[in-house]
């Protein structure tokens, strides 16, 4: 879609041209799912934002929290590290389940990018899924280190030396 400039012709008339997308604003359509379940009548619907890409940095998190700080307080994510490491805002971005910390923004403006929550999990609020049985489920298989003996919490210090740690190295393996 061009945008047009008016501008003043020779003899005063006023002409239009078009101008280059370059010149005008980089404006970016996000269409992000909602839904409050403190409104149990309203269906879960998706709502359209409209970010200046000019203004935001070029993360799918930065464009929500443009959203989040500027034109809706309400919009509900979790975010954390803004690394990649801790998976706070896991969401479902453009079909693909990944990170929005470490997902661009696709640059292609006539096509919205489309934000929902994970997949396969009840919604809390908007983009947050319901934790609750993944922690279950983490609980369950214990993924934390755990000593053969019980020390007492607070009277020594545990110092880790290379032989402990070679164990948990990452060994690929070839078969």
């Amino acid at each position: 879609m061009p945008l047009l400039r008016l501008t003043t012709g020779t003899f005063g008339q006023l002409r239009t041209f078009a101008t280059s997308p370059a010149l005008g604003k980089r404006v970016k359509t996000f269409a992000v799912y909602r839904w409050n379940p403190d409104e149990p009548d309203k269906k879960p619907y998706t709502q359209n934002f409209e970010v200046d890409l000019d203004d935001c940095a070029p993360m799918v998190l930065d464009a929500l929290l443009k959203i989040k700080n500027e034109m809706d307080p309400t919009l509900t994510f979790r975010r954390s590290c803004r690394e990649g490491v801790c998976g706070s805002c896991a969401m479902n971005i453009d079909g693909v389940n990944t990170l929005a910390c470490i997902s661009h923004i696709d640059q292609n403006l006539s096509k919205p990018s489309k934000i929902y929550p994970l997949p396969h999990m009840y919604v809390v609020k908007d983009l947050v899924p319901d934790l609750s049985n993944f922690y279950r489920q983490y609980q369950s298989i214990e993924p934390w280190l755990q000593r053969e003996k019980e020390a007492v919490k607070g009277l020594c210090e545990i110092v880790q030396n290379i032989g402990g740690i070679a164990p948990l190295d990452y060994k690929p393996r070839v078969d």
